[in-house]
């Protein structure tokens, strides 16, 4: 069974419109910045221009694919052939000027906007196939290589902006499609900000650089992020390593099928907390990963979630000291029965440059 007929259609729906760009894709396997998927329960048809038709019918395998001209006259036409009279949308994706455009053009139509269309796409993006796992895989081994680059890269003199290029530089012209998202690249008192923007600041002898970033591959993402030291830190540097790298490694001891993401959250968290630092750990611990940086499952204090077998979720803590420095050290991981399959192969062990 393809993951078009495994969509569950919301009961008071007769079809599912699929417009946003990560669904088009997750659905039909081909990347494009346009078209619409209508999904009925016994037929599938993919909407999509010119620029993108002949790709599509190379390359969509599970639904009929129709070059778009006329969108009006072409939905009216399919809604009739299957006797459908109303419309399930992405609410979480669909903005107020597209959903008014549809109203006026389709007033014959109901819509459905309860959000339970988007619900049910999020549940079935949330456990990974091996497939997908074997996609996040590679795009982490690019992240990973790229940062090995880096450490070579980085010494005394070299700017945020330029540690940061290093990283993108490497991972765009070994294999990513993109980067997962904007990476962060910090030195020194910089640290502190968990969601720090480069800068022109320049890396001196005793900082701590801490680095999160991640690549994308053929459609999924990876995310990781590890804090090194350029030159001798001193012992409240050493200390807070520990302390965080204690903290994650009980965590990776904790995560498996069957927990909330509230007792993860709390399996690293009070490691912080009992060393005197509670206060300096102001993030969840961590989200799940896959064609988005930010999926469901969350790993936070008020999670209810129960982790499945194949969820992928990033395990995350970290200590910020403003005016001093930030420690974050992040891997991510395959929910198993057992444990988990850690996804993440770099040291963790302070690295001293």
């Amino acid at each position: 069974m393809n993951r078009i007929e495994k969509l569950v259609i919301p009961e008071s729906a007769d079809c599912a419109l699929i417009t946003s760009d990560i669904s088009r894709r997750y659905f039909t396997g081909m990347k494009s910045s346009a078209g619409i998927v209508l999904i009925f329960r016994n037929a599938a048809y993919l909407l999509i221009d010119f620029r993108y038709i002949e790709k599509a019918r190379n390359t969509v395998k599970d639904c009929e694919v129709i070059e778009q001209q006329n969108l009006k006259e072409q939905i009216a036409e399919l809604m009739k052939k299957h006797n459908a009279c109303s419309i399930a949308v992405e609410a979480a994706d669909m903005t107020l000027s597209r959903m008014a455009f549809y109203e006026e053009k389709f007033p014959e139509f109901e819509f459905i906007k309860s959000g339970e269309l988007s619900d049910n796409i999020s549940e079935m993006r949330t456990v990974k196939t091996a497939d997908e796992i074997d996609k996040i895989k590679s795009a982490q081994r690019i992240a990973e290589k790229a940062f090995d680059e880096a450490l070579n890269f980085i010494k005394p003199g070299v700017t945020e902006r330029e540690i940061s290029l290093c990283l993108d530089e490497f991972m765009l012209r070994n294999g990513a499609e993109a980067l997962s998202f904007e990476t962060i690249a910090l030195g020194g008192k910089n640290t502190s900000m968990p969601h720090g923007v480069p800068s022109e600041y320049t890396v001196k002898s005793g900082d701590f650089v801490l680095m999160d970033f991640g690549a994308v591959y053929d459609g999924y993402h990876s995310d990781m992020t590890r804090t090194v030291c350029v030159g001798q830190p001193s012992e409240k540097m050493e200390s807070v390593y520990n302390i965080v790298l204690n903290a994650q490694l009980k965590a990776l001891d904790t995560v498996k099928a069957g927990i909330t993401g509230a007792e993860l959250d709390r399996s690293a968290r009070d490691v912080i907390k009992n060393a005197g630092y509670g206060e300096c750990f102001g993030h969840s611990l961590g989200h799940g990963v896959g064609m988005e940086i930010h999926e469901f499952p969350t790993a936070s204090e008020k999670s209810e979630t129960v982790l499945k077998e194949n969820m992928v979720v990033t395990v995350e803590p970290g200590i910020y000291l403003p005016e001093e420095f930030g420690v974050r050290i992040e891997d991510f991981v395959v929910v198993t029965e057992k444990l988990c399959e850690n996804l993440t192969k770099c040291p963790k062990k302070m690295i001293i440059l």
